[in-house]
C-alpha cells in the first residue's frame, strides 16, 4: 500500500503571513468507532482557520484523519483532540473545527471547538451594498 494512516501533521509556510484570510477545508468522510458499541461513527468535518506562520498540508491531513478509522472515541473527545493537534502543528490565529456526525439511534450530534491565539481578535465584517 503506497500510503498508510499517520498521526503526523505536516505544514508549510503561510504565503501571506501579513494578511488575515480564511482557509476552509471540508472532510466529508471522517470515521471513528463508538467506544461503547464498536460500531462505526461517520461525520463530516469542516476546518476553518486563519493561519499565522504555518498552514496544514492536505495529504498529511488526509492521512491523519484516516488514523481515527479504527479508534474508539466519543464525539466530543475526538473533535477536541483533532483541534488540539492541528493547533499544535500550525499555531493559527484562529481555528474552528465543526464535526457533524451522522444520525445514530435518532440522535444528531454536532460538536464545534474553537481556538483563538492570545491577543488576536476578528476583524470587523465588511457589509457591501
Amino acid at each position: 500500500m503506497p500510503s498508510a494512516p499517520s498521526r503526523s501533521l505536516e505544514t508549510f509556510d503561510n504565503p501571506q503571513p501579513g494578511r488575515d484570510y480564511t482557509i476552509r477545508i471540508r472532510v466529508p468522510e471522517f470515521t471513528c468507532l463508538c467506544p461503547k458499541t464498536g460500531q462505526p461513527d461517520f461525520a463530516e468535518l469542516t476546518l476553518e482557520y486563519i493561519p499565522d506562520q504555518r498552514c496544514v498540508e492536505l495529504k498529511s491531513l488526509k492521512l491523519y484523519v484516516w488514523s481515527y478509522r479504527d479508534e474508539g472515541a466519543f464525539h466530543e473527545a475526538v473533535t477536541n483532540r483533532i483541534l488540539d493537534d492541528l493547533v499544535a502543528a500550525t499555531g493559527p490565529r484562529f481555528m474552528r473545527l465543526t464535526a457533524d456526525f451522522n444520525l445514530r439511534g435518532g440522535i444528531d450530534t454536532t460538536v464545534i471547538a474553537e481556538h483563538r491565539a492570545p491577543g488576536w481578535s476578528a476583524p470587523s465584517l465588511v457589509q457591501l451594498p
